[in-house]
């Protein structure tokens, strides 16, 4: 066991990749450096040793930036358009609804003025609230336009997708970004004036794909290791998500040399457009045989500190399975059995699939740096890489181990754990709830 430990403390692969994708600059689904990101991936699969290493490409609907605005009375601020929402230009009363719960919509008319919610959800709310809800409620109460504002002082603008619901890949009213600071000088100065919310952006049909290479023996059951290539346009995308597909990088390399202690073939994926709906998975997902999916390990925005956060969305065996890794390697992981239906595990977990998603701990209330400017390679480190590599490498060989029994569940059941999480009432909002039962 030491010698693979000892070279994959001691590589440098996986971080070099990271820095070639960070380097590449816009790596938006659709547009040229995703494409760019994707090829490297593909050929970073190769060199680690896996087989068959291929971009898999498919049909988007792409989303460009173009300038954005908010006039107020006195000023203009600072904001940057929110992916897949429309281009226009209204004018028209703000309204500050805090953080944009529920309750705020059911009290206030919303009919024709722009809705300023902020990113947060209180702690004496019962569930999370996602972007996408916050904005569908504003859509649904005919808003004319969507502002959302960082709720982390310092953190700059966020950006995100708010696409339509049920499927439509484009939103129905402007959106844009603002900072926390920003947000509170609209809230309190303008709250009840005429603004106007201005956006350019285009639309153009283009192509995307996923990265996908294999390792270990020919069998029918797999293990899946992915991650996302894709990045939003107005950062490096450091952490989300060049972080995960470097990881698996450095993680492919690693089984590369231990394919004799894989009993289950491994498919390596890096996903094309996550950040615009899940495109590449979904796809991915429509075309697998889910029952011959042992697993799936998807790494999504870790290496923002050192210790492993694995959501095991109720899989007992897949936490058993974590802790016999960290007690193996004497290192601490976290894991958290709720059930999270964003990142690319989930086309394929919400169906029963056995699936983890990998971050890491955090004592930070959001997203952190990400979907900002700032998610930047200086705020991430080579040895937690290497480390957090090691420790995914050992935890994919466990979960391939044809000893291990992994059992599926059915699509009623991962159901329920949703409704009991009070996750149900925002997907059927936003047109993400997938079950033809209620």
């Amino acid at each position: 066991m030491a010698d693979w430990i000892a070279e994959t403390f001691r590589s440098d692969t996986g971080w070099n990749h990271l820095e070639r994708l960070v380097d590449i600059g816009n790596r938006m689904a659709g547009q040229p450096g995703e494409m760019e990101g994707l090829e490297a991936t593909r050929g970073a699969f190769a060199t680690a040793g896996a087989r068959d290493a291929r971009v898999e490409t498919f049909d988007l609907a792409g989303w460009v930036r173009g300038d954005s605005s908010i006039a107020t009375p006195e000023t203009v601020e600072e904001s940057i358009a929110l992916p897949r929402g429309p281009a226009g230009e209204v004018d028209a009363e703000l309204i500050d609804l805090g953080a944009g719960l529920p309750a705020d919509f059911e009290a206030h008319d919303v009919e024709g003025k722009v809705v300023l919610a902020t990113s947060d959800v209180p702690e004496y709310f019962d569930r999370y609230i996602h972007r996408t809800e916050k904005y569908q409620y504003a859509v649904e109460g005919g808003a004319a336009a969507f502002i959302y504002a960082n709720h982390v002082p310092g953190e700059l603008p966020p950006t995100g997708s708010v696409g339509g619901s049920d499927g439509d890949p484009y939103g129905d009213i402007p959106a844009v970004g603002v900072s926390a600071e920003t947000g509170a000088r609209l809230a309190r100065r303008f709250d009840g004036d005429e603004v106007t919310v201005a956006v350019e952006c285009e639309t153009p049909e283009t192509e995307s794909g996923n990265a996908v290479a294999e390792l270990g023996p020919d069998t029918e059951e797999v293990v899946i290791l992915s991650s996302h290539v894709d990045a939003h346009d107005i950062a490096e995308g450091a952490r989300d998500n060049g972080a995960g597909t470097a990881t698996i990088v450095e993680i492919a390399k690693a089984l590369a040399a231990r394919e004799d202690d894989l009993d289950t073939r491994v498919k390596c994926i890096a996903y094309g457009a996550e950040e615009v709906g899940l495109v590449g998975s979904e796809l991915a997902s429509e075309t697998a045989d889910r029952d011959a999916i042992r697993a799936t390990v998807n790494v999504d925005s870790n290496m923002g500190s050192r210790t492993l956060e694995l959501t095991t969305h109720r899989f007992d065996e897949l936490a058993a399975a974590a802790e016999r890794v960290s007690e193996r390697f004497d290192h601490p992981i976290s894991t958290v059995p709720r059930m999270v239906p964003h990142s690319d595990h989930w086309p394929f977990v919400r169906w029963g699939v056995p699936g983890y998603t990998v971050s890491s701990v955090s004592d930070s209330a959001g997203r952190g740096w990400g979907h900002t400017e700032a998610d930047t390679l200086d705020k991430l480190e080579s040895r937690t890489l290497r480390e957090q590599a090691i420790l995914l490498t050992e935890l994919v060989v466990e979960v391939a181990d044809s000893e291990v029994t992994i059992e599926h569940a059915d699509a009623e059941t991962m159901a329920g754990y949703l409704k009991e999480e009070d996750q149900a009432i925002g997907m059927k909002k936003t047109g993400d709830w997938p079950y033809e039962f209620e």
